[in-house]
């Protein structure tokens, strides 16, 4: 058994009632009694982590229990050989909740001489400059108003050293260019809800492991990015605390509210907000009073609610008269796509813009479910100037890469990217006469914008066609089959992050007359192409079968007339 004041302390304040934890937080100390603290080949530098919180709290500001807590566990080493045991911390917190300042005070701290390690260079990266310099900026300042401190530190506008120990503290941006060969022994992540993907990560930390006992620092509220980084390590954080992954693969410290009904008592915003738990600091009564206005003003402005459980709550919320369904109904897609060969189908297609994006997909029925087969076009020049398809990886690209990374989705076979002065329909012809080499397809389902140059070239290959007049007519018709599609688990569209990114992208617009359109999140860039395909191919998914060609074949063989 190892222990830590600290630990114990934050603990035990938990067992006695006196603060509130969320779910998450109250497995992750059951998971450290029976995985960590029960051990006895690890221990506590109970040193380091005296030192680090005096020096904290006399460069910076008073600490907070569970502020301690954190730091305990960044200074928890094997025994054997005196390496950390958590390479990788994740903190997860609501606005306000002092995740900025903590990572301050540690990284300072590490590039100190009382850290002692030589050379420990600390890189503070997030995807702007501004959120970036956020940290280095309060060390900086605090370095300004001690005399003593700035004997010992250098600084300047772009770097901060240690004159003892030559460690640098930098901030950078998240673009992962000219970053190979740095020799960090720590690196901070800011607002990791803003990265899409691991590969600008894994550029930044490429060089650890030069200096002893490397640490990654992942902090941040959530965001509205999903399927990227930061769900990725939601995700990892959940196997650790369940059992499921190696026991030190990642130190998940995560604060949110368990359900969205407990933001309407504020005695619960300390689940999400740690330094609300009583009894308040000064800093932390003004944060109460702060997020307690913003509550209040929801009753008269609630389109700011999705914004404040978001980021204050740490619970993203999803509008649902905004969305077209909540982000977890909408991954829930993701399931594997089942052998459909020979069964009828609905061909459906969105051609909204000859100059942008088309989707052509088929629309099947299967043990209730609704599987979608879909492929889509894009315009060169469009994905080039929009998503930075072709330029190189700088600061200034890197955002839009990330809005849609479509060459990721080429590679994967999502999409072709057509480089033409408009989108030839004979792309879209040929993939429905390909697949028709493989399923049944009834007839194919287009709106009446772009069906004029389509329905001649498909009828003449052999297709049943059908326009529809109206398509935001149908909108409203089949709102409720959407809903209850997404509810209940019945859409697959299988491992494919291009359909739940058109569906994210989906704005249902409730008119003066109750019906529903699906519409744009954003006119240009925010592409829905593949989702209006596929609610087209609802219009008429009753008049196919649940069964494939050959099994209906063998059941009329089967009966004797």
């Amino acid at each position: 058994m190892i222990s830590n004041k600290y630990v114990d302390e934050y603990i035990n304040l938990w067992k006695s009632g006196k603060i509130k934890l969320n779910k998450e937080r109250i497995m992750l100390i059951e998971y450290l009694q029976k995985h960590v603290l029960s051990r006895d080949d690890l221990y506590f530098d109970d040193e380091m982590i005296e030192n680090c919180i005096r020096f904290g709290e006399k460069w910076y500001f008073p600490l907070a229990a569970f502020q301690k807590f954190l730091i305990a566990f960044v200074f928890l080493f094997f025994k054997k050989n005196n390496r950390v045991f958590y390479r990788k911390h994740l903190w997860m917190l609501g606005r306000g909740g002092g995740k900025n300042g903590l990572i301050s005070v540690v990284t300072h701290f590490l590039t100190s001489p009382l850290h002692g390690i030589k050379e420990y260079n600390v890189s503070i990266v997030a995807n702007s400059e501004e959120q970036a310099k956020t940290s280095f900026e309060e060390t900086y300042n605090v370095i300004g108003r001690s005399g003593p401190l700035k004997a010992m530190f250098a600084r300047t506008k772009e770097k901060i050293t240690c004159k003892k120990t030559g460690a640098i503290l930098k901030f950078r941006t998240s673009n992962g260019e000219t970053k190979d060969g740095l020799r960090d022994g720590a690196v901070v992540f800011d607002e990791i809800h803003q990265f899409e993907s691991n590969k600008d990560v894994r550029v930044h930390i490429s060089g650890l492991g030069k200096k002893p006992n490397p640490r990654e620092f992942y902090i941040g509220t959530d965001g509205y990015v999903r399927d990227g980084f930061l769900d990725g390590q939601k995700e990892k954080a959940m196997k650790v605390l369940q059992g499921d992954a190696r026991v030190n693969s990642l130190f998940p410290f995560i604060c949110k509210l368990d359900e969205e009904n407990e933001v309407d008592d504020p005695d619960n915003w300390e689940k999400s907000n740690p330094m609300l738990s009583k009894p308040l600091s000064e800093y932390a009564q003004g944060l109460f009073d702060t997020i307690m206005e913003e509550y209040e003003d929801l009753v008269d402005d609630p389109s700011n609610r999705e914004e404040f459980m978001t980021k204050r709550m740490n619970l993203p919320v999803t509008d649902l008269e905004r969305s077209v369904a909540k982000w977890e109904e909408i991954e829930a897609t993701n399931q594997p796509i089942p052998s459909l060969l020979n069964r009828e189908c609905i061909g459906c297609l969105d051609f909204a813009s000859i100059r942008d994006f088309a989707a052509c997909g088929l629309v099947f029925k299967y043990e209730g479910k609704y599987p979608f087969i879909t492929h889509s076009y894009a315009r060169k020049e469009f994905v080039d100037k929009f998503y930075s398809y072709s330029k190189k990886h700088d600061a200034e690209m890197a955002g839009k890469k990330k809005f849609a990374p479509i060459r990721d989705w080429e590679e994967d076979g999502l999409l072709t990217v057509i480089d033409e002065p408009t989108i030839n329909p004979k792309h879209i012809v040929h993939w429905f006469i390909e697949k028709r080499k493989y399923y049944n397809i009834k007839k194919i389902i287009g709106d009446n914008f772009r069906m004029e140059i389509l329905r001649e070239p498909l009828e003449k290959a052999g297709f049943e066609v059908e326009v529809i007049r109206n398509p935001k007519a149908i909108h409203s018709l089949l709102a409720p089959r959407v809903e209850t599609g997404f509810a209940n688990r019945l859409f697959i569209f299988g491992d494919n992050p291009l359909m739940r990114w058109y569906t994210n992208n989906v704005l249902v617009v409730i008119k003066k007359d109750g019906n529903k359109e699906y519409q744009k999140k954003e006119p240009v860039r925010r592409k829905t192409d593949g989702f209006q395909c596929f609610v087209h191919g609802l219009y008429r998914i009753d008049e196919i079968s649940d069964m494939n060609i050959e099994e209906s074949l063998d059941i009329l063989d089967a009966l004797n007339f």
